[in-house]
């Protein structure tokens, strides 16, 4: 039984309906971490930290940023086996984070109006009124002083224009954030940390409308279709070689 949707669960689906299955609906424990996602978490909780404490005007020098990370970082190995990818470790892992983390920290910030904010907001088609039945939850990584959603997000490639203006989280966000204020935000930004061998910041900036908002809908009805009918399937792709749940989608079969 399915409760609500979130722009996670949505993505999962659509990226392998299996593996939503598996997580989801089987509830599998996983064997590992993949390296990136624990790197990200990391991230996300050392800026979530840093957010708050200059919302609340209290003054973080770099040397705390970056000993809150090691925090962070320690957790996510002590909660589970970290699968780095070939090339990777612990410690360069560790000397990206740091100069990803100084190069935020460098940069002009605006002022913080809330971070880590938890939405639950109805599933509406904006076109008509229609209810999908099911809340759309999940939370929004930082809202500036003027109304602009920011999300963070680390990867090995750099993200471009395209990426963004695609980008189902964004526009989750948008719309949460139009039902919870009722008001458009300013824009979304994407800052995006690109794990290189020099860490690079890249910062890019999108807007969403009702026919954003209306595709969003149509999509959650078709995933919601699609997992009442338990529709799941592999869909064999680049994603495969850092999968949690290699071993069970070997193992499937659909009898």
């Amino acid at each position: 039984m399915i409760e609500h949707l979130s722009s996670s669960q949505m993505n999962l689906y659509l990226q392998c309906s299996l593996k939503y299955r598996f997580r989801y609906v089987d509830k599998i424990p996983v064997p590992f971490k993949p390296s990136g996602l624990a790197f990200g978490s990391a991230i996300h909780s050392t800026l979530s930290w840093f957010h708050k404490e200059r919302k609340n005007g209290n003054k973080v020098t770099l040397d705390d940023f970056l000993r809150l990370f090691d925090t962070d970082w320690y957790s996510q190995r002590a909660d589970a086996e970290i699968r780095y990818k070939s090339g990777e470790d612990e410690a360069k892992l560790t000397v990206i984070a740091k100069e990803i983390l100084a190069l935020y920290y460098h940069q002009e910030h605006n002022g913080v109006a809330d971070s880590e904010i938890p939405f639950v907001v109805p599933l509406v088609n904006p076109s008509n009124g229609d209810s999908l039945g099911l809340n759309l939850e999940g939370f929004i990584d930082l809202i500036e002083k003027d109304d602009t959603i920011v999300e963070f997000k680390t990867s090995n490639q750099t993200y471009n224009q395209k990426n963004v203006d695609d980008n189902l989280q964004l526009t989750a966000y948008s719309y949460a954030y139009e039902m919870l204020y009722q008001k458009p935000p300013k824009r979304l930004e994407v800052v995006n940390f690109v794990k290189t061998k020099k860490p690079k910041m890249i910062i890019l900036k999108t807007k969403r409308d009702m026919s954003d908002y209306q595709r969003f809908f149509s999509l959650a009805c078709q995933v919601l279709k699609g997992i009442q009918s338990q529709i799941f399937y592999p869909r064999p792709s680049f994603w495969c070689k850092d999968c949690e749940y290699g071993k069970h989608c070997k193992a499937w079969d659909v009898n």
